[in-house]
């Protein structure tokens, strides 16, 4: 699609992002030293704009300004009121697409800010609207391929920009109340969920279920850990954290870990595939985790609910 061709509405579209981009066993284990504050049993998150964080800016150039604004419109939907009305409490009407998504592939350009923003209003995290194809959007595809039944390849490919543009009503999880992070191995993905409500859904991968026995990296030549590289069902409590950059657990190095349950995690990594590949620990993104940090997400005290 041409820029000649756009209609109005496309092209407030576009405006509109540019304005947001100016937007079982302890396989990560560490040692337990660390003092850790008791959970609280309040959970506060940051304020939400119309249901939306503001992103961070990683996929922004280099050059980029620091500075985003929240995305707070919606794209309209003459029929919103009714639909909303018949909607389960915890879904949230978001309203068709007033125009064309373009199957990009992993291209940037104007095509694929249209396909960012998009994303965002239908909560699937990418780091803002600024038509680079970088880490965070292959992430937000990946996720939202999952979410809607498609192979997870990270592209947009004519399906996948076919299912963005017939979703209406924004990714959610099966929680309807509480302020949670909800992780569903079945689809290997993370819902970030506060009153009830899915705010964001990021890509994840989980415990691959595999045996493993594999030379402790914290103490190398010294013995073996062994174990099954599961992510244990069950509704958990974020108890202990290490806020600042990489670390080194038994089992490899991972990044700002929220700790749930012993050594299991969700952590950031440089590999979130779509298939389960850890071992036991709930791997993001590595921007992912830092957006998590800078909104107070996954404050201590947080329930995790895993299930399958």
């Amino acid at each position: 699609m041409t820029r000649s061709s756009r209609t109005p509405r496309i092209e407030a579209f576009i405006a509109l992002g540019v304005m947001a981009g100016a937007l079982v066993f302890s396989a990560c284990s560490s040692p337990r030293s660390e003092a850790s504050a008791p959970p609280s049993e309040t959970v506060h998150l940051a304020p939400l704009t119309s249901g939306i964080l503001t992103p961070a800016a990683t996929d922004a150039p280099t050059d980029a300004t620091a500075d985003s604004v929240p995305v707070t419109e919606a794209v309209p939907a003459t029929d919103a009121a009714s639909t909303t009305s018949t909607l389960p409490a915890n879904q949230v009407f978001v309203g068709s697409f007033p125009g064309t998504i373009v199957p990009v592939g992993n291209a940037d350009g104007a095509d694929t800010a249209v396909i960012q923003l998009r994303l965002i209003q239908l909560g699937f995290w990418n780091s803002q609207p600024n038509g680079k194809y970088g880490l965070t959007t292959k992430q937000a595809v990946m996720a939202f391929q999952k979410y809607s039944g498609i192979e997870a390849t990270g592209l947009v490919d004519a399906a996948t920009a076919a299912a963005i543009l017939a979703l209406e009503v924004k990714g959610h999880g099966t929680a309807d109340t509480g302020t949670l992070i909800e992780v569903d191995k079945v689809r290997q993905l993370l819902f970030v969920v506060v009153d009830g409500v899915t705010q964001w859904v990021l890509n994840a991968s989980t415990g691959n279920g595999l045996p493993f026995d594999e030379p402790d990296k914290n103490s190398p030549g010294a013995r073996n850990i062994t174990g099954v590289a599961l992510t244990p069902d069950g509704l958990w409590k974020v108890d202990r954290e290490r806020v600042d950059g990489w670390w080194k657990g038994d089992l490899g190095d991972i990044y700002r870990p929220k700790y749930f349950h012993n050594g299991i995690a969700v952590h950031g990594a440089n590999s979130v595939p779509n298939y389960p590949a850890s071992h036991g620990c709930v791997r993001v993104s590595v921007p992912a985790m830092d957006f998590i940090w800078a909104n107070n997400i996954m404050p201590r005290g947080i329930h995790v609910w895993v299930h399958s």
